[in-house]
């Protein structure tokens, strides 16, 4: 059931898409050099590597230039990549990951090998789920960025302000899930993507991502 909705809506999605794919694929050829996609590493349902599509929003060869945590702030960052970035446009090929049944739309959203070592045995669970375009750790911090924002290291930021929140939601889904909720946090995705600031009563009892800038100046201050 759930991978004849998936089938079904990447088609639709791609049909409706097509034309904004194209405007995209365009521009990011015409601002600098290198490839329309970005074809990140990552890891699949029972720990298997695939290549996630994704528009490129960055410099050509920003993987030797920085980590996989990227801020809003992060100067590799391209002019129109800032703004796929901004309302998730670069996220649109993952459509055909969907297609390939690398990806479904809903399910804990992939993350690179060396995050996934650090799985406790509990967290291997997320590993049994296809992973998605979105989830509710998606909804919870649809920025990253943002919170990113300011940290001299990134990475470590991401470990320390996202992650451990990231994954007590994906386990949340992994544990309990359904059509049915697949079709609430698409529609709460939508939601999220028109205002910022709204928040599913599923999510509401975990706390806002604090903002890195902010953490490690009262971390000093201690």
């Amino acid at each position: 059931m759930k991978r004849a909705f998936d089938l079904l809506l990447a088609c639709i999605g791609l049909i409706i898409a097509s034309p904004v794919l194209i405007v995209i694929a365009v521009l990011i050829r015409l601002e600098s050099a290198g490839p329309i996609l970005y074809r990140g590493k990552r890891v699949s349902r029972f720990n298997k590597p695939f290549n996630i599509a994704k528009f490129r929003t960055m410099v050509a060869n920003a993987e030797q230039l920085g980590g996989s945590s990227t801020s809003d702030s992060d100067v590799r960052i391209t002019k129109v990549g800032k703004v796929l970035r901004k309302f998730k446009l670069d996220e649109l090929p993952q459509f055909f990951n969907v297609l390939l049944g690398q990806m479904s739309f809903v399910g804990p959203r992939p993350e690179v090998q060396e995050y996934v070592d650090l799985y406790t045995e509990e967290e291997q669970l997320i590993l049994s789920m296809r992973p998605g375009i979105t989830d509710w750790a998606s909804i919870w911090n649809s920025n990253e960025g943002s919170v990113l924002a300011g940290a001299r290291d990134p990475d470590q930021a991401y470990l320390e302000l996202i992650r451990p929140t990231k994954l007590k939601l994906q386990l949340k889904y992994a544990r309990k899930h359904s059509v049915w909720t697949d079709l609430k946090i698409i529609t709460y995705t939508l939601f999220k993507l028109v205002n910022a600031d709204f928040v599913p009563r599923e999510i509401a009892s975990f706390n806002k991502p604090r903002m890195a800038s902010e953490h490690y100046k009262q971390k000093k201050a201690a």
